[in-house]
């Protein structure tokens, strides 16, 4: 099992990191290390987070984390961790 991230995932991931490294680019290094760091630890235990609250008729698959107030969301497959998008938490939340 492999962790994969959407186009969005990444553009979001481009757009924090960017935003970041107005006021500390070594600061927006670390956060998006951890925060990928994080992601490429799930396969070995991809149910370590909780189900994602904002996924109408989740059927467990759908989970996400918070860390550096950035929410993740990412879906469980058979081959794969898709990391499917991430925003701020200060954002309004997506029910999808």
């Amino acid at each position: 099992m492999v962790t994969v991230w959407t186009s969005q995932a990444i553009a979001e991931l481009r757009k924090a990191y960017d935003y970041i490294s107005k006021d500390s680019p070594q600061n927006a290094r670390r956060i998006v290390e951890e925060l990928t760091a994080v992601a490429d630890r799930l396969p070995a235990q991809p149910e370590m987070f909780p189900p994602d609250k904002f996924k109408k008729n989740n059927d467990g698959t759908w989970r996400a984390f918070e860390k550096y107030h950035y929410r993740i969301s990412y879906r469980i497959t058979v081959e794969q961790i898709r990391i499917v998008r991430m925003r701020h938490t200060s954002r309004t939340p997506l029910q999808y």
